[in-house]
């Protein structure tokens, strides 16, 4: 990979690093295993601001982390497993229980063109469970107690202009509702899915994401829930040969809200894209961990998440994990994570991990970074005769733009804005 000058403008022990790509000078044609790392340790942080450093050891390869259909190789966590550390575990009691469920707990309304196929899939029927595997207990129990899911399909060459919806609406704090979407593009399909979440209960929800050979899909996922209701839950796609995938997460309601998104590639020519916008406000705990499994060939892939937080007690979490196998040669990654911290009292968690198990890659990086307001920028629009309150709500607005800017559904964006306004001022901005 040739370096610019502007490629070359920053380096960072030994490391290039551009403006999007890392390159790592020395890399072989067997990569970088970390599984040989699992018992050292090291001092470090996690990007948490006020955090101490402290002594922790590493986690070994994600290829080893454990997936499955048994509830009994998930034991109920008790908060010193690296996937459970950062989470409050007391409040996510009423998901993590192996229970059926309130079957009335949410209410589910899809709205769709007649092209669109809606049915249900009972378990074992295809193609339920051939893209998700459940990587907590939260994920294996929601897979286990959903009798029948729902299965949304646009078929083979089919293009769907507008939006297919899927409202879930909540009908009770503390009620427990087990949730299980699949959502299918055939080949060469083209479709926009929408996820909603409003109202407010115990939601354990998983979605897995079909994407056929050359389809063009992305998905939506919208967490405007009530203050008091608790979300977890996992989305799973597998993205077909010469196929392009973008997810985005908007996580704005809700008490506790912890996703896992993840994807994998079924073929090479692929391109996948990961987004997410968070705004946490006091006593809220918004957690989003994302996996890039790069297990086929010169495939491409891009994760961005930006979160703002304000208040006592605010807390965010992004886990950030591209592992590149050494089948995949010819890849091009890269992860990178944005906090903005508005008040005391809030703690931003950061966490990138990248993983590469062969030299022969086109590129791959991460960055983090957790700061707080930036009076420089503030200063700049005051000086140009922008009053203090409105420069402010520039800056955060500015920030968080850019993944709002990727939904590409006009009245979702329109709605964000306003939903932005509302947090502002929650603020005193």
């Amino acid at each position: 990979m040739t370096n610019t000058p502007a490629d070359q403008a920053e380096k960072v022990s030994g490391v290039e690093v551009g403006e999007r790509r890392i390159s790592i000078p020395g890399m072989t044609e067997e990569g970088e295993n970390l599984a040989a790392q699992t018992n050292q340790a090291a001092e470090h942080t996690h990007g948490g601001l006020g955090e101490t450093k402290k002594l922790t050891s590493g986690i070994g390869s994600r290829a080893n982390r454990h997936v499955g259909f048994d509830a009994a190789g998930f034991p109920e966590p008790n908060g010193r497993e690296e996937e459970w550390r950062f989470t409050p575990l007391k409040k996510l009691a009423g998901v993590l229980t192996d229970t059926p469920g309130d079957a009335e707990a949410v209410d589910y309304q899809v709205t769709a063109s007649d092209a669109v196929v809606v049915s249900s899939l009972a378990q074992g029927a295809a193609p339920r469970n051939s893209v998700l595997q459940p990587a907590d207990r939260a994920a294996v129990l929601a897979t286990k107690n959903v009798a029948e899911a729902l299965h949304v399909e646009v078929p083979a060459d089919v293009e769907v202009a507008e939006p297919i919806r899927v409202d879930v609406t909540g009908r009770g704090a503390g009620r427990r509702a087990n949730s299980h979407i699949v959502l299918e593009a055939g080949t060469h399909a083209t479709a926009v899915f929408v996820l909603e979440h409003r109202g407010s209960a115990d939601f354990n929800g998983n979605v897995e994401v079909v994407v056929g050979d050359g389809a063009h899909v992305k998905v939506i996922s919208l967490q405007r829930w009530d203050d008091d209701a608790v979300h977890v839950g996992q989305h799973d796609a597998e993205v077909g040969r010469d196929a392009t995938y973008k997810h985005v997460a908007i996580s704005l309601g809700g008490s506790v809200i912890r996703l896992n998104t993840n994807f994998r590639y079924a073929a090479e020519g692929a391109e996948a894209e990961m987004y997410g916008l968070y705004f946490a406000d006091s006593g809220q705990h918004i957690e989003h961990r994302t996996f890039v499994d790069h297990n086929a060939p010169r495939n491409t892939s891009n994760v961005l998440y930006k979160g703002a937080l304000q208040g006592e007690s605010a807390r965010t979490v992004w886990v950030g994990d591209v592992l590149i196998r050494k089948a995949a040669e010819g890849t091009d990654s890269y992860e990178k994570n944005q906090n903005l911290v508005l008040t005391d009292g809030a703690r931003a968690d950061s966490v990138p991990n990248l993983e590469i198990e062969t030299g022969l890659i086109d590129g791959a990086g991460h960055a983090s970074s957790t700061g707080r307001f930036d009076e420089n920028h503030l200063f700049y629009l005051m000086a140009r005769g922008i009053p203090e309150k409105e420069a402010r709500q520039l800056v955060v607005r500015g920030f968080l733009n850019e993944i709002i800017q990727k939904i590409g559904v006009a009245s979702i964006e329109d709605s964000l804005q306003d939903d932005l306004e509302n947090e502002l001022e929650i603020a005193g901005f």
